[in-house]
């Protein structure tokens, strides 16, 4: 099985004739860069969810926007609320009585929450997340629903705790790019989906790419927060070129919204925000809260 890193190498060929294609920094996690991302991610929303577990969380500011204001009241706040999300996979899953669901990185359970009211009694919801905070945060809201049908259990998303073809159904809301090895968590929605089954998430990616800048893509990514789920976002080719190399195939991207400086909230470093203001809107909006759906054959 090809590596994240070949996969991505390729896709950079097949669009530029070469083998120095910009992203391919991207694939070259180092393992110690690995881990201290891994550990920047965990930091970053295990503060979220003990706020929310000590009653001092705040109202989330965008993750909720994109869901019916009726299907949120009737969740507990600090499930909406600790949400950190791009997106609404259940809006593209088009979910079913009986089907069983994962939600990769479930956080504080928001959209394995709504998943198990959409599949019923007959259906079964599985959250995986690495963290323990958001794993209690999610318990507890489950327990505030009287959902009996939905479980939350602690994994990486590159080895998941399910076996093989287990679920209808893979969700997951703006978590994928928190990782350091997207080809594995890619492998792995594969082996545990049912022949037949798909994969529904909402991403960041980026439109195109990188290049064409005053800034390297290594500066780029560099001055961005992989917490945030931009620093490691790949582009739709390199998406889809690892889908298909797992064994997706109907691959769809949909681009829903892209990102302008008021989404970074002021957070945007001095090598973006010294650019030409032209440019620095040129280049945020390559970046894309998309809609990705593949099915296994």
């Amino acid at each position: 099985m090809q590596s994240q890193s070949e996969v991505l190498q390729k896709s950079e060929e097949l669009q530029t004739g070469s083998c120095c294609g910009t992203s391919v920094e991207l694939s070259s996690v180092s393992l110690e860069n690995a881990e201290t991302i891994r550990a920047e991610v965990q930091t970053h929303y295990g503060r979220v969810a003990e706020e929310h577990l000590n009653g001092n969380g705040s109202q989330n500011c965008c993750g909720s926007d994109f869901y019916e204001i009726e299907d949120l009241s009737q969740l507990p706040d600090t499930a909406v609320n600790s949400s950190r999300g791009c997106g609404n996979p259940n809006a593209i899953a088009s979910l079913g009585p009986g089907e069983t669901v994962l939600d990769l990185g479930s956080g504080g359970g928001l959209d394995a929450l709504l998943a198990a009211r959409q599949v019923g009694e007959s259906g079964y919801v599985y959250g995986v997340d690495l963290n323990d905070s958001m794993l209690e945060l999610a318990r507890r809201n489950a327990d505030k629903t009287g959902a009996t049908n939905v479980e939350f259990r602690k994994g990486d998303l590159e080895n998941l705790p399910l076996p093989a073809n287990t679920v209808d159904v893979v969700i997951s809301n703006c978590v994928v790019n928190l990782t350091t090895d997207k080809g594995k968590v890619l492998n792995e929605a594969f082996r545990v989906l049912k022949p037949g089954g798909r994969v529904a998430i909402s991403d960041i990616v980026v439109d195109g790419d990188l290049s064409g800048m005053p800034v390297s893509e290594k500066q780029i990514r560099a001055g961005l927060s992989w917490a945030g789920c931009i620093a490691g976002a790949l582009t739709i080719s390199q998406f889809t070129a690892l889908l298909q190399a797992a064994g997706f195939h109907e691959i769809s991207i949909t681009i829903e919204q892209r990102y302008t400086a008021a989404d970074f909230n002021g957070e945007l470093p001095p090598a973006l925000t010294d650019l030409r203001p032209d440019l620095l809107k040129d280049l945020l909006q390559r970046f894309t809260g998309s809609s990705i759906q593949a099915r296994k054959p």
